[in-house]
């Protein structure tokens, strides 16, 4: 059944593959970036994916956006929480803005199109949340406080939002990926990126279509008995 799935920071990375997938499971997805219009032109014109750019951590650009999703294509049913950056340093050099920036990206995104999104899925008495966290939410990470806090929070959410939507037919589910082949993970030095992956027991980097893959399992029908569950995908990395 088509459904309108909304996939935040959904052109590039993960959150591409997550898009791709989603549509070829039959979904009307709408892609949403923060910043780069040249790359989310090009994904747009190579997928046929909708895209929008708004800030998914500012609520009130999330109200526009939502508004606006419907109004074209449908009430949101599928949301995917992918939304994420960095700003990586230790705590003593990092500054209020460091933290605050990637908070807002990465944790208090989920709040806001969860708050938007949520009644009309109750209303409908479907819904699928799936947020995507990360191993350094589950282990930690030198110099990522702000990071690891954001991307543990999402799981706390999870948890808690899975609860307030079981009656409702809403599932609420986190997907926790570990090192993923990306254009972010690429930039890394070489002799760094053999060390990370010499601590994978699979022996390389995830596929970002193996994320993908589980998100679209999240998002079906048939997915209903699944919530407030984390996915740990890492290749044996972080075994919880």
């Amino acid at each position: 059944m088509e459904r309108v799935a909304l996939v935040t920071g959904g052109t590039r990375g993960i959150g591409a593959a997550i898009s791709r997938a989603l549509k070829a499971a039959g979904h009307r997805v709408v892609a949403s970036y923060a910043g780069n219009d040249a790359a989310a032109r090009a994904f747009a014109e190579e997928t046929g994916i909708a895209v929008l750019r708004f800030d998914a951590g500012d609520y009130g650009a999330c109200e526009v956006a939502v508004a606006e999703i419907a109004k074209e294509h449908g009430p949101i049913a599928v949301l995917v929480n992918n939304a994420g950056i960095t700003r990586d340093t230790t705590l003593a050099r990092m500054t209020r803005e460091m933290w605050d920036v990637v908070i807002a990206t990465n944790l208090t995104s989920c709040f806001n199109l969860c708050k938007l999104t949520f009644e009309g899925m109750r209303a409908a008495k479907f819904g699928r949340v799936i947020n995507i966290s990360s191993i350094n939410g589950q282990a930690g990470q030198y110099g990522q406080v702000n990071y690891s806090a954001a991307k543990a929070g999402m799981i706390g959410f999870t948890k808690a939002l899975a609860q307030e939507g079981a009656r409702h037919g809403i599932t609420v589910n986190a997907v926790a990926p570990g090192y993923i082949d990306t254009e972010m993970v690429r930039a890394v030095p070489a002799e760094a990126l053999q060390k990370v992956i010499a601590k994978i027991p699979v022996g390389r980097l995830g596929q970002a279509e193996e994320i993908a893959r589980a998100v679209v399992f999240l998002a079906a029908e048939e997915a209903g008995f699944v919530t407030g569950a984390t996915l740990t995908i890492n290749g044996g990395q972080y075994m919880t």
